[in-house]
């Protein structure tokens, strides 16, 4: 129950946070080519463009994020092997961007990028280990390996 609350409640925190980053860039973007800001010479056009890229980019992949948590929330199993490499990517993401955030934002932005890589995290490690195999998703018993050369006997009474 848990599993599925957390993986709900970080794909609810992934689209907002994709539709705050794609409205900041769509403000970015618009000033830029507002005022005609130009750095080192650069065209303001391409400037304006590519700032409204890097937005739509990063909102899908933030949506990308959020549709794996909610089919790990539905299905009640770990992503899959391309699903963990995103969701992988995400935390570490937002890892760095974290340690950015303090310098540059504050406290604010930090805890609250925190609180997302905790939820990507959780969403990680919750699972068994059973359904992160992908074959089928049944259970693997704890069974130790055979020993490697016939059986072994205590050495002491």
């Amino acid at each position: 129950m848990v599993r599925r609350l957390v993986a709900g409640l970080a794909a609810i925190v992934l689209v907002a946070e994709a539709a705050v980053l794609v409205l900041v860039h769509i403000v970015l973007g618009r000033t830029t080519a507002n005022q005609s800001m130009s750095i080192a010479g650069s065209d303001p056009d391409v400037m304006s463009k590519a700032t409204y890229a890097m937005g739509a980019g990063m909102g899908a992949f933030l949506l990308l994020c959020a549709a794996l948590a909610v089919l790990a929330a539905l299905r009640d199993r770990s992503p899959g092997r391309f699903g963990r490499v995103v969701l992988i990517a995400a935390a570490v993401t937002h890892a760095v961007l974290g340690m950015l955030a303090v310098g540059l934002v504050g406290w604010a932005a930090f805890a609250g990028l925190m609180l997302i890589l905790c939820l990507l995290v959780l969403i990680l490690t919750l699972y068994p280990a059973a359904a992160r195999q992908g074959d089928g998703g049944g259970p693997v018993e704890d069974t130790p390996p055979p020993p490697p050369f016939g059986e072994l006997k205590p050495t002491s009474p």
